[in-house]
């Protein structure tokens, strides 16, 4: 969340903040409102508090003198019911406005262009160059359903649509995308390999902000109020949730392999066919915890990692800086975008999303740090990254690597981690 005392002291630069990034700033005054309300029944219930203390010690001092003090008594018992009715008061107001601070998104960095919406990012860099085919080259449905990778009716008979059901050398295809993509980050990238689970209670998912916005993108288990991650970005970044840790444990770097489920999964139209929008899929996470003064710099390392991912594949891609209005996210103050070429739908994947959420996880988690032994506590700041998406992924090698037989060449990183195979035919 943001820090309630730059909102108070600085609304209008919170409000510019809101409107660049395409937010309704009516959240704004809605917190402001509820804030003053709750501030002004605080210091009302504290000045009580004081003439109470005041009243008790006047009543105590006239009983030693033998004076009648039922006045006072009277007075004092009328004290404590309005204090009684303030401090009811003061928790309800209390909780309306932290609602209502949970509703307000980090704003922007000033190093975000500010634009209206995707068609005003700005592609920062390109690597590689789109193959050019001696055929058409087809779409990934197709060639997976023909070399038995994915059956897609059967995916559809289990679950219903947007779940996907992988078959042999499919199955292995995608096993040996996160084995390879979890030794890439572990082995030379530096990060410490977790294995989190999948499902989390209601604190995990506001910590990282999809709740309370999202709710309704999730799965929720309504018997136990948990839910199904996602992102591993929500557990990840929560191990140190209500911590304090010392500096020189930062940065920490976390990657770890799960399962994500959405229920939004796509308007009706071609992204809907396919991989391309699914409610649950693979995918490798990395997480940082950092000191604020170097988030940044952490951020465009975090992108180089993901970067390494592509590369490694030999999948041409491009990173993209989004703009204000295409931070629709809760948590982010900058996020580039990695897109990966997909030659038979003929478009430029996001597989990777890099974000710095600065402090304002940190914020709702309660996760700070100490420069020092006895030094006040500060607030680290929260970076992740997608390292990377394997579904779409999955269709980059599928339409990137396809032959006119209609067979796939295996990348070449991940032959080892498919026993030797080669090509898929």
């Amino acid at each position: 969340m943001l820090d309630p005392k730059l909102i108070r002291s600085n609304p209008e630069l919170v409000r510019q903040g809101l409107i660049n990034k395409g937010v309704d700033p009516g959240i704004l005054d809605e917190y402001l409102r509820v804030d003053e309300l709750w501030r002004a029944r605080l210091t009302e219930v504290e000045q009580l508090k004081a003439l109470r203390n005041s009243v008790s010690e006047e009543i105590s001092r006239m009983k030693r003198a033998g004076q009648d003090a039922s006045a006072e008594i009277a007075r004092m018992r009328e004290v404590s019911d309005r204090i009684k009715e303030l401090d009811a008061e003061v928790k309800e107001y209390e909780e309306k406005a932290r609602d209502a601070l949970l509703l307000v998104p980090n704003l922007p960095d000033k190093s975000v262009p500010v634009g209206r919406d995707a068609s005003e990012n700005i592609v920062v860099r390109q690597w590689g160059e789109p193959r050019e085919f001696n055929f058409t080259p087809a779409p990934h449905w197709e060639i997976a359903t023909n070399l038995g990778l994915i059956d897609f009716e059967r995916g559809t008979r289990l679950s219903g649509s947007g779940f996907i059901l992988y078959t042999g050398l499919g199955a292995r295809l995608e096993r040996a995308l996160i084995n390879w993509m979890l030794d890439l980050h572990t082995n030379h990238h530096g990060y410490k390999e977790l294995f989190p689970p999948v499902l989390v209670n209601r604190d995990a998912m506001i910590g990282t902000g999809q709740l309370p916005k999202f709710e309704f993108d999730m799965y929720r288990l309504p018997d136990d109020d948990m839910f199904l991650i996602p992102t591993s970005e929500v557990t990840l970044t929560n191990v140190h949730r209500g911590e304090i840790l010392d500096a020189s444990q930062l940065p920490i770097y976390y990657t770890a392999y799960s399962p994500c489920f959405r229920r939004e999964a796509g308007a009706a139209g071609k992204d809907t066919r396919g991989l391309l929008r699914v409610h649950e899929f693979d995918k490798v996470e990395m997480v940082k915890y950092t000191l604020p003064e170097s988030s940044f710099d952490e951020l465009e390392k975090l992108v180089t990692d993901a970067e390494d991912v592509l590369q490694g594949l030999g999948l041409p891609y491009r990173v993209v800086l989004l703009c204000t209005g295409d931070l629709t996210g809760q948590s982010s103050a900058k996020t580039y975008d990695l897109e990966a070429w997909a030659p038979g739908v003929e478009q430029w994947l996001e597989v990777s999303s890099c974000s710095n959420c600065t402090d304002y996880q940190a914020r709702r988690m309660n996760t700070r740090f100490r420069r020092e032994p006895g030094a006040k506590p500060e607030f680290v700041h929260t970076l992740n990254g997608s390292g990377v998406a394997l579904a779409r992924t999955f269709v980059a090698i599928l339409e990137n690597y396809q032959q006119a037989d209609g067979s796939i060449v295996v990348p070449e990183v991940l032959r080892p981690y498919m026993g030797g195979v080669e090509v898929i035919s």
